[in-house]
């Protein structure tokens, strides 16, 4: 009992904590490592959520969730009585609950990622038809329309875009710090970092703690990008890129692309006058809570009931 007690203990603080942190502005000033944070609270929720029900169900095993489980899944395998679980209601609830909470999960993620693959093929197909390739933007692939848009297709044969609407409305300095960017969400992949959460949404489209996180997950991506490009570009050329961008009205990225999102203002706000860095201490502080987090949740699941 106590290690359900401990992961129902687990979910609810992932929770708050999940409410908490889009209202802390010392993420701006350390993006990667808030980045970090999130992934982990929402690694920590789904196991400890699903751990929770699959801990108090298969506590007469006494060993377990994992063995527990194991040993259930051998028993209704071979037919037979298992003497060990106690089919009372609520513990066959709770059976019941945890797997089907588990399955969800791993299913919205699978069929977003099998989605977001399918999606990102078909717009490479479409490129390859109407898309070229201008000498002057080297390793860019220009779409010949009058809309403003920049984004990448990420992936192992990933590739940036480029509208000729946004290379007639960005200078060559704007330009070179706008690819940066793009190529910062190539090399970080943050794609595999924003997917998680928006499987998440889609499990729970009507949780307000889900779609704030996605949304605050999505502007750290931004951030993040915006610190890689800095170290190769004027961070002024880039908030000037970002409010032609807004005042010109670009155009969204497609569906498995990444592109200019998030609170423009506030990412301009950041490049002009950006603020102090966080300390190391805090930094490490915040890296190992992460590591504490994620390594708790597998713990309580093999911890003895």
């Amino acid at each position: 009992m106590i290690a359900a007690v401990a992961l129902a203990l687990l979910s609810i603080g992932c929770v708050v904590a999940a409410w908490r942190l889009p209202s802390a502005r010392w993420t701006w000033r350390a993006p990667r490592t808030a980045i970090l944070l999130w992934q982990s609270i929402g690694l920590t929720w789904g196991l400890a959520s699903t751990g929770a029900l699959l801990a108090y169900a298969l506590q007469p095993y006494g060993q377990g969730v994992i063995y527990g489980l194991h040993s259930h899944l051998s028993s209704v395998l071979s037919l037979g009585p298992d003497p060990n679980f106690t089919y009372d209601l609520s513990r066959t609830i709770a059976l019941v609950a945890g797997l089907a909470l588990l399955a969800v999960l791993i299913g919205v993620l699978l069929a977003a990622l099998w989605q977001t693959l399918r999606a990102r093929q078909r717009h490479r197909e479409l490129l390859a038809l109407v898309a070229r390739e201008d000498p002057h933007v080297p390793g860019v692939r220009i779409l010949d329309h009058p809309g403003a848009t920049a984004y990448c297709v990420p992936g192992l044969r990933s590739e940036v875009v480029v509208s000729a609407g946004a290379l007639r409305l960005l200078s060559r300095d704007e330009l070179a710090a706008v690819l940066a960017h793009e190529d910062a969400h190539v090399r970080e992949r943050h794609d595999l970092v924003l997917l998680p959460f928006a499987a998440l949404r889609r499990a729970i489209p009507w949780a307000r703690v889900v779609r704030e996180a996605q949304s605050s997950v999505a502007l750290l991506v931004e951030m993040a990008a915006d610190d890689r490009a800095r170290r190769h570009c004027s961070p002024r050329r880039l908030a000037t890129a970002l409010l032609r961008f807004g005042a010109a009205g670009s155009l969204p990225a497609p569906q498995g692309a990444l592109g200019a999102g998030g609170d423009v203002m506030a990412r301009v706000n950041r490049l002009i006058s950006p603020a102090a860095e966080l300390p190391r201490l805090f930094r490490y502080g915040v890296v190992a809570l992460s590591a504490l987090l994620t390594a708790s949740a597998p713990l309580l699941w093999a911890m003895p009931h």
